[in-house]
């Protein structure tokens, strides 16, 4: 297992940071860190809140299907069809976070629902973390609340598609195949059969 917390022979020191843009997603900030050999380098760390998606899985083996988005993406300039998912607000837990976004995306509420996983989207440049919860046997339960600017479509798609093509067309979000790969997994360690 390769372990690693920052800390050891590879650990920097932030010596000062100063911001350089604010959005209204993520701050960008330059960064003067001593490095363990006792250089000094300037870094760009982009600080963005945690995101989390959801991956909602209707039925099982062949018949299965995923709960998904389709959204226009303007960083790609393409719709994007993906699972439900959005920032973690300050103070809310990131599983509140990915319920919430389900309701608000697709009118949708889980049934049972699993931690999958966590990572950094991009440790080289980013500080945050994207979360990832499967969501077994979804059910409408609610109006959406989209926010003022999404326009999203909420589709069923037969879950056997999606891993067929995960990586092509709309389905080419690097961060949707990362919550597909956690959510089979999530679902191999249960024992519950994989579409």
């Amino acid at each position: 297992m390769v372990a690693g917390d920052g800390s050891g022979a590879l650990s920097w020191k932030t010596i000062s940071r100063k911001e350089v843009y604010k959005g209204g997603v993520f701050t960008v900030f330059e960064q003067l860190s001593l490095g363990p050999k006792g250089r000094k380098g300037l870094f760009s760390v982009l600080d963005a809140r945690d995101w989390a998606v959801v991956v909602p899985l209707i039925g099982r083996g062949e018949a299965a299907q995923f709960l998904m988005v389709r959204q226009f993406r303007h960083g790609s300039d393409r719709a994007s069809l993906e699972f439900p998912g959005g920032v973690v607000e300050p103070g809310e837990a990131p599983e509140k976070a990915a319920v919430r976004e389900l309701a608000e995306e697709t009118g949708w509420m889980p049934g049972a629902m699993y931690h999958a996983g966590t990572v950094f989207p991009n440790p080289a440049i980013q500080s945050n973390r994207f979360h990832v919860f499967l969501a077994l046997d979804p059910y409408p339960a609610v109006e959406r609340n989209l926010d003022e600017h999404e326009v999203v479509d909420a589709l069923l798609i037969p879950a056997g598609k999606v891993r067929e093509e995960m990586g092509e067309g709309e389905l080419s979000h690097a961060l949707m195949a990362t919550a597909l790969f956690f959510a089979e997994r999530c679902l191999r360690s249960k024992g519950i059969p994989v579409f």
